[in-house]
């Protein structure tokens, strides 16, 4: 009797806590209610079994309790009450299907008149790519993938070279259009996910994935990689700003176009060769934007889960075996060329290989460098 009690109990206990739960106050800012439909009539289903097994278990207990004198009749085969199980069972299989393939039909065929935005995933941080004033996304293709062109696009293709190019985590979206996300990743299975638009999609590794969205409340939400990507997956992180049209425009005609960083890619190499010190920091900032590295380290002194910038050039930093290194130029080199030989002590060890040339790593040294620190200044020097 008493686990027919405590049977009951939890059905009651369930039921209160699915009514009482925060969850349902989470705000909706995309047009995907039906995402929140769907869900809700999964929930009855699901929910409406939970009690009518549990009842029936704890109705049989009661019923069929032992008692003396009474003896259970033996009854192995039952085909009326096998055939209500099996119409029941495919009703409501057919019941949880059916809504999920009509509204995914619809999150992937996006309506006319959409704004394209390319979202390109990498351990661990996240890229956006827009059309330009042509109207058109250029066309990609894994030959072209470089540290100088992450995109891949094509360079022959005329309408990738007025593509907007957003290497930071931040992107910005205009308020009620509809969006269409075209979604690829450079090394491992991601996903893009942003939690009050109620839409997430995969990111395959020599695929292009594809959903569509209308953002209906302006605001700043978290991009979240929904799938166990690595190491630092907790740490590819991003935001989406929603606003007003106007805004978003402004927004979009600050950022740099594929055709003016390959311009900037060869200036930068010419003032590298003239020896320009700022020349150098300055393309070292771009490459840390463009290689995600502000995600785990700062310039401004904060701590974040790698040693800030700030401050570091000429600092000895203790390793989590004991030892001590100064920080200079060839300590940098090593650890920017195999950052898991040396951990430093109070930081996990999930900094990521990147391959850069030899013109990169002297840029990216140089804006570490630029940040300050006990040997910054007799290191500036020629």
């Amino acid at each position: 009797m008493s686990l027919a009690i405590a049977l009951f109990l939890i059905i009651v206990l369930a039921v209160g806590f699915h009514f009482a739960s925060p969850w349902w106050i989470t705000p909706i800012a995309s047009n995907w209610v039906r995402m929140d439909d769907m869900l809700t009539i999964t929930l009855v289903i699901t929910g409406a079994l939970f009690i009518a097994i549990n009842l029936f278990i704890v109705i049989a207990l009661v019923r069929y309790r032992n008692r003396r004198g009474h003896r259970a009749a033996y009854e192995p085969h039952n085909r009326r009450l096998e055939w209500w199980l099996i119409g029941l069972t495919t009703v409501g299989v057919a019941a949880l299907l059916a809504p999920g393939l009509f509204v995914y039909a619809d999150f992937v065929r996006p309506p006319p008149n959409v704004l394209q935005m390319e979202v390109l995933g990498q351990q661990w941080q996240w890229r956006f790519r827009f059309a330009g004033p042509g109207g058109k996304l250029g066309t990609t293709d894994v030959r072209y993938i470089s540290n100088d062109n992450p995109f891949g696009l094509n360079p022959g293709d005329p309408n990738g070279r007025d593509n907007y190019l957003i290497e930071t985590p931040e992107v910005h979206l205009p308020l009620n259009r509809p969006i269409q996300v075209l979604t690829r990743s450079r090394d491992v299975l991601h996903d893009f996910y942003v939690p009050p638009f109620r839409a997430r999609m995969n990111m395959v590794p020599g695929m292009v994935t594809t959903f569509w969205f209308t953002p209906t409340k302006a605001g700043r939400y978290d991009i979240l990689c929904a799938q166990l990507c690595g190491i630092g997956h907790s740490n590819m992180r991003g935001v989406v700003v929603v606003e007003d049209e106007a805004a978003f425009s402004r927004w979009l005609a600050k950022q740099s176009t594929f055709a003016l960083r390959q311009q900037a890619r060869v200036q930068a190499a010419t003032a590298a060769a003239g020896g320009n010190a700022q020349a150098l920091a300055d393309q070292g900032k771009t490459l840390a934007e463009a290689k995600g590295c502000f995600a785990c380290h700062t310039v401004d002194g904060s701590p974040r889960v790698g040693p800030t910038w700030k401050g570091l050039y000429g600092k000895t930093e203790t390793m989590a075996d004991g030892s001590t290194a100064k920080v200079d130029e060839a300590y940098l080199r090593a650890f920017i060329r195999d950052p898991k030989a040396r951990v430093v002590k109070g930081f996990a060890p999930i900094m990521p290989n990147f391959d850069l040339s030899e013109q990169e790593l002297t840029a990216l040294v140089t804006y570490i460098q630029s940040q300050g620190g006990p040997g910054a200044i007799s290191a500036a020097k020629p």
